[in-house]
């Protein structure tokens, strides 16, 4: 097939939907016949990924690399910043971390030619094998004030010779002066690579909104590819916290199993209870009060890039107490990599990996205890029950430090890896850590974990399959893309050699 061109979807700002567009976009190009890749050169997330080869992405690469039907691989992502506080971040190079910067000394025009060329080989790779690379901008096209130390934007876009769709919401308004501003503030070298501006999250009659297409595309001068409806019947998993914000806060009290998510400050990879909060005999919320732990049946303690700061945050607002009285009182309590190390006894930090703070007490629900060290484990996992017979389920492990057995304790473990080793604890029949994200994908477990709380037969339900749920989103998101976007246009455009 022809060679296309690069394509990359820039945001007038963030949370706009670039992810979620370019999920459906690879989804699109693999249906047509290519075979595309996703890139994004630079990804600031705390839902990361592990690859087959056991290094470390974003999750958002991961997924679009899922609708594009390939295996996740670094190049995708060989740049990844997880933010630890409001000002420091772990630097994540190709797949394995590099050390902790703060904003000012990463976004110093010193050295980071060193980083230009790393993200630069790494798209290159990929062009070299894919048809087309379907890359992502991070947040806004239009900060100039960063512009010259930018390594996923624009100057990205110039070196690889990428059509530029710059993104639009108009869910939150200012979508003409967004589009406008996010054009007219690129130089005019800059300007020449956006082909086509995407309205996207439209409430309402779209037929409405075509005098305003018109208008954009006279004051921007580029056409209006396509205008995407706002929904909520399609799932496909976002990488910002920002999703968060329109989760579930509070029980709900519908005779459903009341599934409570500990709210933490530096909460990662909270896609661990997509699955689990589709599930028609849950009622999945995220609380961030001692009184909406009260109320559930299951507490679950999820992952944290700061584990020593968010126990101590636990502890502050009650929430450590609630707890420890749910777990005292019979109700279950699951830990997820750093809440699996909250649930220890102890947890150390001698090196300061995390930062000042040298050790803390754990909220002593497993007899276990941590030592934060700065190899950093990363892999996918193949794992059964403890005392299963079979190794069914996967997910992948990425955490610091290493969690062991309390002097004179004898511990259960959880879990049971293909390689015959074993991965965190069960303490009486309802308390539970375990270092596996994605544990909660696999309904062997979820069946598990639910069944002190729910009698009858386990009925099937659409994410019994998780793996073909997720593909049947992903095609139903390429037909919504398909009926709302001038996909001939679009294909004209990246096979246009003309960039004046």
């Amino acid at each position: 097939m022809k060679k296309l061109h690069p394509i990359m979807f820039a945001g007038t700002g963030s949370d706009v939907g670039k992810s979620v567009v370019a999920a459906g976009f690879c989804r699109i190009f693999k249906q047509d016949g290519y075979c595309p890749a996703p890139f994004k050169a630079q990804n600031m997330a705390l839902n990361s990924y592990a690859t087959p080869d056991g290094l470390e992405i974003g999750r958002a690469q991961a997924v679009q690399a899922e609708a594009a039907g390939l295996s996740p691989h670094t190049d995708m992502n060989p740049l990844l910043l997880k933010p630890q506080t409001d000002k420091t971040c772990q630097v994540v190079l190709n797949g394995r971390p590099i050390g902790n910067r703060d904003a000012y000394s990463y976004f110093n025009p010193k050295g980071r030619d060193v980083l230009r060329n790393e993200v630069n080989a790494a798209f290159d790779r990929l062009n070299s094998r894919y048809n087309p690379v379907v890359m992502e901008g991070a947040g806004s096209i239009s900060e100039i004030n960063l512009r010259e130390t930018d390594l996923v934007n624009m100057p990205m876009a110039m070196y690889a010779g990428a059509d530029v769709i710059l993104v639009a919401d108009i869910d939150r308004g200012g979508v003409f002066a967004s589009a406008y501003g996010s054009v007219m503030l690129q130089r005019p070298e800059e300007r020449k690579r956006i082909k086509g501006i995407l309205i996207n999250k439209f409430r309402g009659d779209i037929r409405l909104f075509e005098p305003g297409v018109k208008m954009i595309e006279e004051l921007c001068g580029v056409p209006v590819i396509g205008v995407l409806p706002y929904f909520k019947d399609i799932f496909v998993e976002e990488e910002d916290n920002l999703q968060l914000a329109s989760k579930a806060r509070h029980a709900s009290g519908n005779g459903k199993v009341s599934v409570a998510v500990v709210l933490l400050r530096h909460i990662s990879n909270f896609t661990d209870f997509n699955m689990l909060e589709r599930d028609s005999r849950v009622n999945l919320y995220y609380a961030d009060s001692a009184e909406d732990i009260s109320k559930a049946d299951i507490i679950i303690i999820p992952g944290s890039k700061s584990t020593l700061a968010d126990i101590s945050l636990l502890r502050k607002s009650g929430m450590a107490q609630a707890i420890i009285k749910a777990a005292e009182s019979g109700k279950t309590v699951v830990g997820i990599c750093g809440g699996y190390q909250m649930m220890g006894t102890m947890i150390s930090d001698p090196e300061g990996i995390e930062g000042s703070i040298s050790g803390m007490p754990g909220l002593g629900l497993l007899p276990m205890h941590t030592v934060m060290n700065r190899e950093k484990t990363t892999k996918q996992v193949r794992f059964g029950l403890n005392g299963s017979d079979s190794c069914d389920m996967e997910g992948y492990e990425i955490h610091n430090g290493r969690t062991e057995a309390d002097s004179g304790s004898s511990i259960r473990p959880l879990c049971t890896r293909q390689d015959g080793t074993h991965d965190g604890c069960i303490a009486g029949e309802r308390c539970m850590g375990t270092y596996i994200h994605g544990i909660l994908d696999n309904s062997g477990f979820v069946d598990f974990l639910l069944s002190p709380y729910t009698q009858e037969e386990h009925s099937k339900s659409e994410t019994d399959n998780w793996k073909e749920f997720k593909d049947e989103q992903y095609d139903k998101l390429a037909d919504l893309i398909r009926r709302n976007v001038d996909m001939k246009l679009v294909y004209e455009i990246l096979q246009n050699d003309n960039d004046d």
